[in-house]
Order: structure tokens, then C-alpha cells, then sequence
């Protein structure tokens, strides 16, 4: 950071270019692209791939509301459809329905850290001429059979949020791809549609830059993500065996997927007394998300939803996220352990 304000070069220097150069062959692509936010990304992927008014996007209602909200921004039409009860992810078996003459897009939302059936929805989508987008905002170093999520769809997207698996000290976002001439689109929409200085030559650009300084911190804890993402994945474990016996559903990791634990999610059907149990313990829990996208009236406007959301719903009454953060210390894993447990020993 010291370095950034001596030289004074704080839009698009020499930190951003070596921090997309990292992330890019860290993923194993041609090219990455820093933004201003993960809503971003999403946005400008989206336009990228030419997609805008009275299209239709496909993603799920189970969510953080930025997914759908960049599907407005750029004018196009959400279609909200279901996810598995286990994985949290799209189900691939709701595509089928949901997909029209206007469908232009997939959004696949790899969730919690746990990735969505990308080979299965890449298969469906390629079969009908669908741009795949991944959503990697919480999915940071998870992998599908070796590969690493944000490297198998079209367009892959992450945030840089403070409390994500690699967070900034502010906001920020990336734009992945393997090809090159939409890297090539993408630079120019994120600087006003400019193809020279001053001269835009892209309708849909806007001003939406990875700040320097950030690029900077990002690169240093780049060097430290490995580590970070094995120390969240013994944390899981650890809950996973201590919490086997209870009545709760535990996250799931599937065969062949690597899941990177953004959070820990469990399923329970007396959640809220559970959650005022471990408020009482000194504990603090979340909900990630208390309200489906397809029930907030602001997000839910204009959007299709081709079939009940069943699942979505009776998710949306159970999930409970417990803490989980790499410099979680010994004693408050097993504070929370003895919480959990505790409140199922209650007469």
C-alpha cells in the first residue's frame, strides 16, 4: 500500500495488472478482469455476453439478493428456479422448465462455497446456445473434480467483499473468462466503453475499476488463501464429527466436489430456538438468507418463476450459519460445539 502512494498511480496500475495476472493463472485462463464490486462482475459479464433488455436470465431464489439484482441492472428478466436440498446449489432438474425462447443465460450460483452441478447445467446449456455464468462469490479455491470453479463456465465472476474466502479491506470484484476477445470487451466496459482514452466506442460501459490499493492488499493475501481455505476445511470437519449425532443436517460435500466452506450451513427444524439458544451462550449465528429473492418485493418484480419453489421455501425456515473463519481460536470452535450440543440435551 506504502508503495501504491509513492507512486502514485491509484486507477489501473501496476497492482491490478499483477493481481489479474495471479488470479488468471491461478484459475488456469488467458485473462482476468478487476472491477469495483462482485455485483459488478456479474453486471458487466452479463453485458459482455450481450445480454439486455427483455432477455431472460435462469438463477435461483436461494441467494444473496446481488445475483438477481445484476440481472435487473442490465434490463433483462430473472427466471427463479429451485435448488437441492442438500448442496443448496441450482437443480439442474428445474432448467428443463424454466428455459424459453428468451433465455440467454444461466447464472449458477455455487453457494457456501459448495459448487453447483456445473457439468450438468454446462451440458443442458451448451446443447441450447445458454452462456453459463458462474457466481463465485463465495466460492473461492472450491473445485469440481480437480477443477476449479470460475474455470468451466463462459464467464465466471468473484467478490472481494471484505468477508469472503479472499476478502479486500473494502470492495472489489474480478471478471474471469478463457476467451479472449471477451477479455478484450470486458476492459473496455468497465472504463466507459472506451476503446482509446476519451473515446468510447461500447454503449453499456460504466465506471467500475478494482481500486489500486486493493489489488495490492489482494495480492499479498492471494499468498495466504491456500492456507486460509485449509484451516476453514478442518474447522468443518471438526463440526461435522462433533454434530454427526444430533438431529440437524449437516453440510454436504459431494463425491469429486471440493467445497471451500465459505460458511457453515445447517439445517434444523427448530432453528430460531436454536439460534436465541446460542444468543444466550454468548454465540453468534446468521442466516444466509432469511428471505428466498422470489418473496422480496424489490427483487422479485418482473421476474418468471416457472415452477413452485418448494424447497427454496422450507430451506429458507431451517438454515442456520454457525461461525467459521481461519483464525477461529481452538476454544471457540468447542464453545460452539457445546452450544449446539447443548441446547438438544435441554429437558
Amino acid at each position: 500500500m506504502r508503495a501504491v502512494v509513492e507512486r502514485g498511480s491509484f486507477i489501473l496500475g501496476p497492482e491490478v495488472a499483477r493481481f489479474e495476472e495471479a488470479m488468471a493463472a491461478r484459475l488456469g485462463l488467458p485473462g482476468a478482469v478487476g472491477v469495483a464490486s462482485g455485483t459488478d462482475a456479474l453486471v458487466l459479464a452479463l453485458v459482455a455476453l450481450g445480454i439486455g433488455p427483455g432477455h431472460e436470465v435462469i438463477t435461483v431464489s436461494h441467494t444473496a439478493g446481488p445475483t438477481v439484482a445484476a440481472i435487473h441492472m442490465v434490463g433483462a428478466i430473472p427466471v427463479l428456479v429451485e435448488v437441492e436440498a442438500d448442496t443448496f446449489c441450482l437443480d439442474p432438474a428445474s432448467l428443463e422448465a424454466a428455459v424459453g425462447p428468451l433465455t440467454k443465460a444461466i447464472i449458477a450460483v455455487h453457494l457456501y462455497g459448495h459448487p453447483a452441478a456445473i457439468d450438468d447445467i454446462l451440458r443442458f446449456a451448451c446443447q441450447r446456445g445458454i452462456a453459463v455464468i458462474e457466481d463465485c462469490a463465495q466460492a473461492q479455491e472450491a473445485a469440481v473434480n480437480g477443477r476449479t470453479v470460475g474455470s468451466l463456465g463462459h464467464a465466471a465472476c468473484f467478490s472481494f467483499y471484505p468477508t469472503k474466502n479472499l476478502g479486500a479491506i473494502g470492495d472489489g470484484g474480478l471478471v474471469a473468462t478463457r476467451d479472449p476477445a471477451l477479455i478484450k470487451q470486458l476492459r473496455r466496459l468497465r472504463t466507459y466503453g472506451w476503446s482509446t482514452p476519451q473515446y468510447s466506442e461500447l454503449p453499456n460501459g460504466r465506471g467500475s475499476r478494482l481500486d489500486e490499493l486493493q489489488a495490492a492488499v489482494l495480492s499479498v493475501k492471494l499468498s495466504f488463501l491456500d492456507e486460509a481455505i485449509a484451516r476453514r476445511r478442518a474447522i468443518a470437519r471438526l463440526y461435522d464429527q462433533a454434530l454427526a449425532k444430533l438431529p440437524l443436517a449437516r453440510p454436504t460435500e459431494r463425491s469429486g466436489f471440493r467445497h471451500a466452506y465459505h460458511l457453515y450451513v445447517i439445517r434444523c427444524r427448530e432453528r430460531d430456538a436454536l439460534a436465541q439458544h446460542l444468543r444466550e451462550c454468548g454465540i453468534m449465528t446468521a442466516r444466509h438468507y432469511p428471505h428466498p429473492v422470489h418473496m422480496q418485493p424489490g427483487l422479485a418484480a418482473g421476474a418468471r418463476i416457472p415452477a413452485p419453489l418448494t424447497v427454496t421455501e422450507q430451506i429458507a425456515r431451517e438454515i442456520l450459519s454457525l461461525p467459521l473463519y481461519p483464525s477461529m481460536p481452538p476454544a471457540h470452535q468447542t464453545r460452539v460445539v457445546d452450544g449446539v450440543c447443548s441446547f438438544f440435551r435441554k429437558p
